[in-house]
């Protein structure tokens, strides 16, 4: 993974009232293909999931996002415009699943970088609401080193 951009990933937790955003700074890729985008970067200690990597794929026509970090801690979210999946994730403690419906779905990516946000419910299995997560993250390509 050629990791030439800045990626910054800011998450927006809404849960019984309660309002928490933390945000991610790191090195990661940016790709075009088939036909969506996907954002690659390593997750550090920081994030609680040190050695795993997390790749963030958009489709082209902003129907669905999906988030699969690979690694020790994994797991997989399917964010689809219409359309409640349910999905595993890993955590700390364990594997749950959660059901998963979208909000919004909008990006404007290029390959000089740019902007992919997305909302989503999550709720239990039983159906009930555990949180809105909004989810903005910005790609900016890095200057390019020269070998002198």
């Amino acid at each position: 993974m050629e990791e030439k951009y800045l990626i910054t990933v800011k998450g927006t937790l809404e849960q019984n009232g309660d309002t928490e955003t933390v945000e991610l700074m790191t090195r990661g890729a940016l790709v075009r293909k088939d036909s969506g985008w996907y954002i690659a970067y390593r997750e550090t200690e920081a994030t609680g999931y040190d050695g795993c990597t997390t790749t963030v794929r958009v489709t082209s026509d902003d129907h669905m996002v999906t988030m699969t970090r690979f690694g020790p801690a994994s797991s997989q979210l399917v964010i689809e415009k219409g359309t409640r999946h349910l999905c595993h994730y890993e955590t700390g403690f364990g594997a749950v699943s959660l059901g998963v419906a979208a909000d919004v779905i909008h990006h404007e990516l290029t390959e000089d970088g740019g902007r992919l946000q997305f909302s989503y419910t999550l709720d239990s299995g039983a159906e009930n609401f555990i949180s809105r997560n909004l989810v903005d993250i910005t790609v900016e390509k890095l200057p390019e080193e020269h070998e002198e």
